[in-house]
């Protein structure tokens, strides 16, 4: 598995903002990011959010994402707009959902599909909350802390 980036961003623009308008918090891209078991990622709008959170971090797939820029014929928008934490290559992420798995020697536990929503429709492009359906990443618990880095 290849970790091709990696995001944080300190406030939610979809999370709670159901009938107000999307907020402008921006994903920040790190060559590394320090992740603590059971809490998160230092830095981000989960961290510590609450006990035993189910999406402590959240990964993405940049072959889904190059699929959806096909698709919608995108070419000026990032990954980082799905919001996700870690974007990876080469590994099928729905397999990793209810395993345990390790990257650069953490360990995690995948929880559950990171379940796309309508606001996918406004930041990417219309239709795109159901074409993400069945891949919109996984949601994980980091099971022991560490720092994961970009891979090079």
């Amino acid at each position: 598995m290849q970790l091709l980036h990696l995001y944080i961003s300190p406030d939610h623009n979809y999370f709670g903002h159901h009938g107000q308008p999307a907020g402008e918090s921006p994903m920040t891209e790190l060559e590394s990011i320090q992740c603590v078991a059971g809490k998160g990622i230092v830095g981000d709008r989960f961290f510590g959010f609450k006990e035993d959170y189910k999406g402590q971090v959240t990964f993405f797939s940049h072959e889904v994402y190059e699929r959806l820029c096909a698709q919608f014929q995108i070419t000026d928008l990032p990954p980082s707009i799905f919001r996700r934490n870690i974007i990876t290559r080469g590994v099928d992420l729905n397999a990793l959902i209810g395993q345990e798995f390790e990257i650069q020697g953490i360990r995690f536990l995948g929880t559950q599909e990171s379940t796309p929503c309508y606001w996918m429709n406004q930041a990417f492009a219309e239709g795109a909350e159901e074409a993400m359906k069945g891949h919109g990443g996984l949601r994980a618990k980091i099971l022991s802390d560490g720092v994961l880095k970009k891979s090079s």
